[in-house]
């Protein structure tokens, strides 16, 4: 998590034109109950017209990002009718716009099974776009505003793998996340999912830094630790619990 001076303001269009952006839109959404009993949870109305997902679309946008898959699986019509109605006015000559990317039991039987599965099976797709460098994986079920071109910047002048966007959460209530352990340079250290004693932030004992489900990887390493995560007897398909956390120690 880096210092606030570290950002750099102004966005690279070569930087941005080399990010794929993948939003993960086809959990169920139980939480919501009777909501997202007919429809994805990203498809769920907010604000009259508007779809929860317009929020991580228009973030996109809005960061410069012109190339974004939308990885659908359950109850995905209404979905999908909405970003064809109102998102696909694009630059497909240029390889650019927002693409529905059904689940199609790529590389097996399966179907996703879980969020790392879900990139796992479109790491052909990903890597068949030109110039693609590095893959930004977001939520399509949540609420937000923010600029990624902040976090992309930031990514490459760091030299990063993996990049994990957090948010401060008070120490009394991190137990129930992924928290993220910094050194003193802001560098992470280690990154525990639902850890009984959280690693407070460097600064501030009273308060943790928890994962917001959003990520920065390169390709290479992306496929790297996807192929990796597939010879683990206990893989989730889960990037909190196999992809982000062998990175770093676990809590003892």
């Amino acid at each position: 998590m880096p210092k606030e001076n570290q950002y750099s303001h102004i966005s690279s269009n070569a930087r941005l034109r080399n990010t794929t952006a993948m939003i993960l839109a086809g959990g169920k959404g139980t939480r919501l109950k009777e909501l997202t009993s007919n429809i994805a949870k990203p498809a769920v109305s907010f604000g009259g017209k508007f779809k929860i997902i317009d929020f991580t679309l228009s973030n996109c946008i809005n960061s410069g990002i012109r190339r974004v898959g939308v990885l659908t699986q359950y109850m995905a019509h209404d979905l999908i009718s909405h970003i064809q109605s109102g998102w696909q006015s694009s630059y497909s000559a240029l390889g650019e716009g927002v693409y529905i990317i059904p689940a199609q039991q790529r590389v097996g039987e399966n179907w996703y099974r879980g969020t790392a599965d879900a990139l796992y099976q479109n790491l052909d797709l990903i890597k068949r776009v030109d110039h693609t460098e590095r893959v930004l994986i977001l939520g399509g079920d949540h609420i937000y505003k923010m600029d990624y071109s902040r976090m992309i910047n930031f990514h490459v002048e760091s030299g990063a793998d993996v990049t994990v966007a957090c948010i401060q959460k008070p120490i009394k209530q991190a137990s129930e996340f992924g928290v993220m352990g910094l050194n003193e340079d802001g560098d992470i250290i280690n990154f525990v999912e639902k850890p009984a004693n959280p690693t407070p932030m460097p600064n501030n004992e009273d308060k943790a830094l928890i994962s917001m489900g959003i990520y920065i990887f390169n390709v290479d390493v992306l496929d790297a630790e996807l192929r990796q995560a597939l010879d683990d007897p206990n893989y989730k398909h889960d990037f909190g619990h196999n992809i982000i956390l062998p990175y770093w120690p676990k809590e003892d």
